[in-house]
């Protein structure tokens, strides 16, 4: 995963320095520069923050902040040009205030609109993921037609999912072990300078991240390095070349920019570094599976300190001094289980005491199996926790040797779960570790293979959640009706993947339903070759591999395989030939995580591919398609994720190759300029979501064509400045989302021909001030979410056509109050 390193903090720093020397010398641009100043003065700590938080952003985020930087850069080129212009050249000191004046109202446009404000959100949430928090869920069930009210079950079990996030992480997982073993890491990474790798270590599931995320928010810690601390997660098969240069651009400063620190070549392996940095730097290095890999990620460096996070305890000749995590006391552990089993701290009246001592005491005082296991007996029969209590007492005692019995134990946290529940939780286990997997692919995948429709995955995804066997975690602005999917996200623990992983692999590797590999590898396991003379019945297939040429394929028959997951890291990726015989294969999902975008090679192998219905592509340079390459007469749902699309999509007969197209998607695709006009002619579409590309510049003129079309989003399109007035003409449309859309002036004159119409999300548009007249037409508008400004238009709308309509100002679904934790 690539990492932001634009620091434009420098930028800012550098102009304001510049900017306070052109305020002194050169009156014409005096007012420009004072205000710039003052702008980006209160914008200033919001930048640094990003620098140094430790923050790991997707790509997905990457570029909006690399626009922001852009604009610094340009204001920092402006006033040197002006410190160098001579004061009594009045013509281009004249020619340069104006330049300074329209800088400064490119950074007020962009300061001023929210779309800033969201990216730091998501920053936020893309790294705090146990801050998230379900709040506004009840709408996207109801987006499902689950055919619940809002005071029906799907607010309850939210509201109990937040609650349990909040009262266990932040109260009751924080035993004595844990206090004490926050002193005694600050004690070691405060004021010791003879110690510069800190460890702390301990079984999976006994909170070492948990701690490690208090010291890295801890305000004492952040102030003794000045918030240059960054939290990087390293996990059992790391890509070590670009997790190495991702972070010694982190702790140098090294910028493609040219500025920050000067270009500075990674040192080699655990080296003595001459080298020094200019302030105190803390990297806390999550997950550490081998010694190995980290005397990769260790700098000898003067000022320097790295805190390790890990299951096993290093020698000191790498580690100078180590925490070892202890485990929950008594009263700890039956405070967190009778929560996780109970919803109170303590016993409750009914509950057989002895049997719920019994139960706590064969968890070890692990926390992970305290809260899985509490929860999966919770409003269980007594039969059923004596049946459960049997089993973990024929386990033998959980110790770092024997983290095989803790997933024994754990395993019966899975059969309180329904039968689809326990499938969808093995499925899991097909995903790379520590990665965030989009609801949107599992919803893809679960349609195809478990029977399932989008209501009832939710509602297995809020069962698992609250059995703590997965998270969700959910962007800041998602959870209206008809929200993408694509802004929620599951997450495991990696002890509760390693389960799921477990109860997979108890046949033998041909006889499997899902054959897996755990960890990224540079090949494919060996055991795969020497097994491949017969078929495996493998259900799912996921691959997680470097680059692969045609040669690095062997061959291998799946019969049976409704979904191929192919994880890869590499700019170039062959496609496995063995996908042409996959004739059952319904399911598709292609992730390159390398930094640029991957070439695709062998995609003559889609002709073969008649019963595929979901496709998903990521970082991927879109392959030109054509009528033999790309004949896919059943595919219904295609996702295309910072893909480059403008040559693949060039030329395209949507309606000739996709015939029965039914959800098409695009996000950050960057290069993405206009639709092709063909998409205007499948006339199965139901839902177009084209969000984030920033280039996007018009939409098709036949647009009104989708006469099938019920869901249009056309989300953080700055470059979108109208609609084609044929949008007017989609009958079935039902939800509109234009938010974030700033460069759309209006709304469409004869938008009051939706007749269907239910719903409008049109936050963040700023630009439009004023409503068609044709708006109180709208018979079957129910809901519009809007600026205030915008929400006074709509409310009179409201008095003199539409009652039923809602008009909602929402509240803000971000907060920079984090910035100060």
């Amino acid at each position: 995963m690539a990492v932001n390193d634009f620091f434009a903090g420098e930028i800012a720093v550098e102009l304001i320095k510049q900017l306070l020397g052109t305020c002194k010398r050169y009156t014409l641009c005096k007012p420009n520069a004072e205000q710039l100043r003052r702008t980006l003065e209160e914008l200033l700590p919001i930048i640094q923050e990003i620098k140094y938080s430790g923050v790991e952003l997707t790509q997905i985020r990457q570029s909006q902040l690399d626009r922001f930087s852009e604009i610094l850069c340009q204001g920092l080129d402006l006033s040197k040009k002006v410190l160098a212009c001579s004061r009594w050249n009045v013509y281009k000191n004249l020619k340069l205030a104006k330049k300074m004046e329209k800088l400064e109202k490119m950074v007020a446009v962009f300061i001023n609109g929210s779309m800033q404000a969201h990216i730091l959100a998501d920053v936020h949430h893309v790294r705090f993921e146990s801050a998230e928090r379900f709040d506004r869920l009840e709408g996207q069930l109801a987006a499902m037609k689950l055919g619940v009210s809002g005071d029906g079950w799907s607010e309850n079990a939210v509201s109990k999912v937040e609650e349990n996030e909040m009262d266990v992480d932040c109260s009751i997982n924080w035993g004595v072990g844990m206090v004490l073993g926050k002193k005694k890491v600050k004690e070691m990474l405060i004021g010791r300078d003879d110690l510069r790798v800190v460890g702390i270590c301990g079984i999976g599931g006994s909170g070492k991240t948990t701690l490690a995320r208090e010291i890295y928010r801890d305000e004492q810690v952040r102030s003794y390095f000045n918030n240059r601390i960054f939290f990087i997660t390293v996990t059992n098969s790391p890509n070590l070349e670009e997790l190495k240069l991702q972070l010694w651009k982190k702790i140098t400063g090294n910028h493609r920019s040219g500025f920050g620190a000067p270009d500075v070549p990674v040192p080699q392996l655990n080296v003595q570094y001459n080298w020094m940095l200019t302030e105190r730097t803390l990297v806390v290095l999550d997950d550490v599976w081998s010694l190995s890999t980290l005397k990769h990620l260790i700098f000898r460096i003067p000022g320097y300190k790295t805190l390790v996070v890990s299951r096993s305890k290093f020698p000191a000749t790498v580690i100078d001094c180590s925490y070892e995590l202890e485990l929950l006391r008594e009263t700890e552990a039956m405070s967190l289980f009778c929560y996780s089993a109970f919803g109170q701290k303590s016993f409750p009246l009914d509950a057989n005491e002895k049997l719920v001592e019994q139960v706590v005491r064969e968890c070890k005082g692990l926390p992970l199996a305290l809260k899985v296991i509490g929860a999966s007996l919770r409003d269980q029969p007594e039969i059923f926790w004596k049946s459960a209590n049997n089993r973990l007492s024929r386990s033998e005692p959980i110790c770092d040797s024997h983290e095989i019995d803790l997933l024994k134990r754990m395993e019966i946290s899975t059969e309180s779960l329904s039968d689809k529940g326990r499938e969808c939780f093995l499925d899991l286990g097909s995903f790379p570790e520590d990665k965030k997997i989009p609801v949107n692919v599992l919803i893809n995948m679960w349609e195809e293979i478990r029977d399932i429709d989008e209501a009832e995955i939710f509602a297995i995804l809020i069962e698992l959640s609250e059995k703590y066997l997965i998270t969700l975690v959910k962007d800041g602005r998602a959870g209206d009706i008809y929200s993408s999917y694509f802004e929620t996200s599951v997450t495991q623990h990696d002890v509760l993947r390693d389960l799921s992983l477990h109860l997979s692999n108890y046949n033998s590797l041909n006889e499997r339903k899902r054959l897996l590999m755990p960890r990224r590898e540079e090949g494919l396991p060996k055991e795969w070759k020497r097994n491949r003379d017969k078929p495996f019945e493998a259900q799912i297939v996921s691959i997680n591999i470097g680059q692969m040429g045609e040669m690095d394929w062997f061959h291998m028959d799946f019969p049976k395989a409704e979904v191929l997951i192919l994880n890869f890291s590499s700019n170039e990726y062959f496609l496995p030939p063995f996908i042409e015989r996959m004739s059952e294969l319904r399911a598709l999902i292609v992730v390159n995580n390398g930094i640029e975008n991957a070439v695709l090679h062998n995609t003559r192998i889609f002709s073969s591919l008649g019963n595929l219905r979901s496709l998903w592509l990521e970082k991927i340079i879109l392959p030109r398609l054509d009528n033999t390459t790309f004949p896919l007469q059943n595919l219904c749902k295609t996702t295309l994720v910072l893909c480059k699309v403008n040559e693949g999509l060039n030329g395209t007969d949507f309606p000739m190759l996709f015939p029965r197209l039914s959800e098409f998607t695009m996000d950050h695709c960057v290069d993405l300029i206009e639709l092709p006009s063909s998409i205007c002619r499948v006339c199965s579409l139901k839902s177009l979501s084209i969000t984030n590309c920033h280039s996007l510049q018009e939409l098709p003129i036949e647009l009104g064509a989708l006469k099938s079309l019920e869901i249009l989003r056309i989300y953080a399109c700055p470059g979108l400045k109208r609609f084609p007035p044929g949008i007017c003409e989609l009958g079935s449309l039902s939800y509109l989302d234009i938010s974030q859309c700033v460069g759309l002036r209006s709304l469409p004159d004869r938008i009051g021909r939706l007749v269907r119409l239910e719903k409008i999300d049109m936050r963040d548009c700023m630009q439009i001030r004023s409503l068609p007249g044709s708006t109180g037409s709208l018979r079957s508008l129910r809901r519009v979410i809007c600026d205030e400004e915008v929400a006074v238009l709509w409310k009179e709308v409201e008095l003199e056509a539409l009652p039923d309509l809602r008009v909602q100002v929402p509240q803000t679904c971000y907060s920079l109050d984090w910035l100060t934790e």
